[in-house]
């Protein structure tokens, strides 16, 4: 039935304009305007994805720096004391309560990224992503605020809510519009974001915590994230491969009954049928919009997520992937918490955060790119995925133990630099594995629970748990090299997918395909092409 009110669409295109152009067009009164080039093309998409990723991780990065996290008051046996400074100093945590601090934003992370994974089948996007960022700027500013250990707490949760509104959407779309040849390279540029993103949080903590105080830090975050709230209420659907959206055959019928009854009415007045005027057009489908709003939250969506979940969690490739990814995150997790204090208190070192920063953001930059760039050379495969992320966490994991075990601060810095540039080239491999080890169609999903796995089992857990390893054994030397030694089951993990042979699955037909004419109302704001040229967001 639905094949044929899409050629009844189609037929009438000579006569009449079809009820998504008409949509489409607002108040244009072109029947069938041609698509013209657009400045927002892909890249250009990339390029915001990959900004509002940055801030996300450098609010992480300067809520963990020596200028906005701080320390508790302390004094030596020589009885020479240090003053207390920001966050922790302030409210005077412990360091369980200070790690719990670092976590509190996974709640809304956790809790968030499945519902909008369901919501963007049926609610378009981007309007989803200028809610979250709304709720994340309001919350930023609420740290800002905060006047005590709990008002903070409900604020970072609701930070986590911002980044679970992009975040099963920007890497599939990404994939999606990514060169063949390029898949992993162009995963790696966004997920390049994350270390960068943490570095110039250390050193952007460190330098406004120092001279303006920590609660500026927040706010200055709330400023450069609002014009991509804004953004997010303004910007046009996007289609991603695999499906459309679950209300899309509702919509179109809905629009098409819209258009039949108009035109009806005009008929039965002795109107030509092709004369409604756009007003009546906007006013009876506006009626039916409205009836199809309150159909977002059907009930039948939970056993459709219930099917998808089921199918998602019998794909052994994923299952072992994300095994690894979490051990593998419980450690980067950590590092990026606790790495500038215990750097301060291993080797004395008196810019901890500049240091940390500046070495993770050449490491994480070269590394993260480097992991894209040889997976692709090796041709973007399951297996080769797998042989990478064994082979460069295990080394990367040697040298990062080594390194801990000098008391040579320079000695160090050289070792881990080189464990940080191989741990960080995972970024990539895993991602594509997550994208394409499942049919198109389950690829959002597949992102969410892959998010929600490392950070429920992975770095939510690590920072309080190292808090509380350090405060049993106090001494940092060993607590760093107990929590490095966790990259080699890691390592292990991902090693055992190799024998897995994993099948690519990203051309695999799926449920839902979406039609010529609903993806040239949904994407080609992105094309940048002129009409006629093959669209590089969705494939029939």
């Amino acid at each position: 039935m639905a094949e044929g009110q899409q050629q009844g669409v189609k037929d009438s295109a000579s006569v009449d304009p079809t009820p998504l152009a008409v949509a489409e067009m607002g108040k244009n009164s072109d029947p069938l305007p041609t698509p013209i080039p657009s400045w927002f093309t892909p890249k250009r998409l990339l390029f915001i994805f990959c900004v509002i990723n940055m801030l996300n991780y450098i609010d992480r990065g300067a809520i963990a720096s020596n200028g906005v996290n701080g320390s508790r008051r302390t004094c030596s046996k020589s009885g020479k004391c240090i003053p207390a400074s920001g966050i922790q100093g302030e409210f005077n945590l412990n360091n369980f309560k200070d790690g719990v601090l670092s976590s509190a934003f996974m709640v809304g992370l956790l809790i968030s990224s499945p519902v909008f994974a369901s919501l963007a089948k049926s609610v378009n996007p981007f309007r989803l992503i200028g809610v979250g960022l709304s709720v994340w700027t309001a919350a930023v500013v609420g740290c800002g605020l905060s006047f005590n250990f709990w008002f903070i707490c409900v604020c970072r949760m609701l930070v986590g809510v911002g980044e679970a509104s992009f975040i099963s959407l920007a890497a599939p779309f990404i994939d999606d519009n990514a060169p063949v040849s390029q898949k992993s390279s162009w995963l790696g540029i966004f997920y390049m974001c994350i270390p960068t993103g943490f570095a110039v949080g250390y050193v952007y903590g460190g330098v406004v915590g120092k001279h303006l105080g920590w609660r500026y830090a927040f706010w200055g975050e709330a400023i450069l994230m609002l014009p991509f709230a804004i953004l997010g209420f303004v910007m046009k659907p996007l289609q991603l491969k695999g499906f459309s959206p679950a209300e899309s055959e509702k919509a179109l019928t809905s629009v098409e009954t819209a258009v039949s009854e108009v035109q009806d009415t005009k008929v039965s007045s002795g109107k030509d049928s092709t004369s409604f005027t756009k007003e009546e057009f906007s006013d009876r489908s506006s009626k039916k919009n409205s009836e199809l709003k309150g159909q977002l939250f059907d009930p039948n969506q939970f056993p459709r997520f219930a099917k998808d979940m089921k199918a998602l969690l019998c794909e052994k490739v994923f299952v072992v992937n994300v095994l690894g990814y979490i051990a593998y995150n419980f450690v980067i997790g950590a590092y990026s918490y606790w790495g500038p204090k215990a750097g301060y208190f291993i080797y004395n070192m008196r810019n901890a955060d500049m240091i940390f920063g500046g070495m993770t953001i050449f490491c994480g930059i070269l590394g993260t790119l480097a992991g894209g760039f040889v997976l692709d050379f090796m041709s973007t495969s399951i297996s080769n995925a797998f042989k990478l992320l064994s082979v460069a966490t295990f080394i990367g994991a040697v040298f990062c133990f080594t390194a801990f075990c000098l008391k040579s601060m320079y000695a160090f810095l050289a070792l881990f630099a080189v464990g940080e540039l191989l741990v960080f080239a995972t970024q990539g491999p895993v991602n594509f594995v997550c994208l394409h080890c499942v049919k198109p169609s389950l690829r959002p999903l597949s992102m969410a629970i892959s998010t929600v796995c490392i950070h429920i089992f992975g770095d939510v857990p690590s920072s309080p748990l190292v808090g509380v390893l350090q405060d049993k054994i106090n001494n940092w030397r060993m607590t760093a090299l107990i929590l490095t030694a966790i990259l080699f089951p890691a390592a292990g993990i991902w090693f055992f997918g190799i024998l897995l042979h994993g099948v690519d699955r990203f051309n695999e037909d799926s449920e839902g395909q979406v039609t010529k004419t609903e993806r040239s109302n949904t994407t080609s704001f992105l094309e940048g092409k002129a009409a006629g040229q093959r669209e590089p967001l969705a494939e029939p």
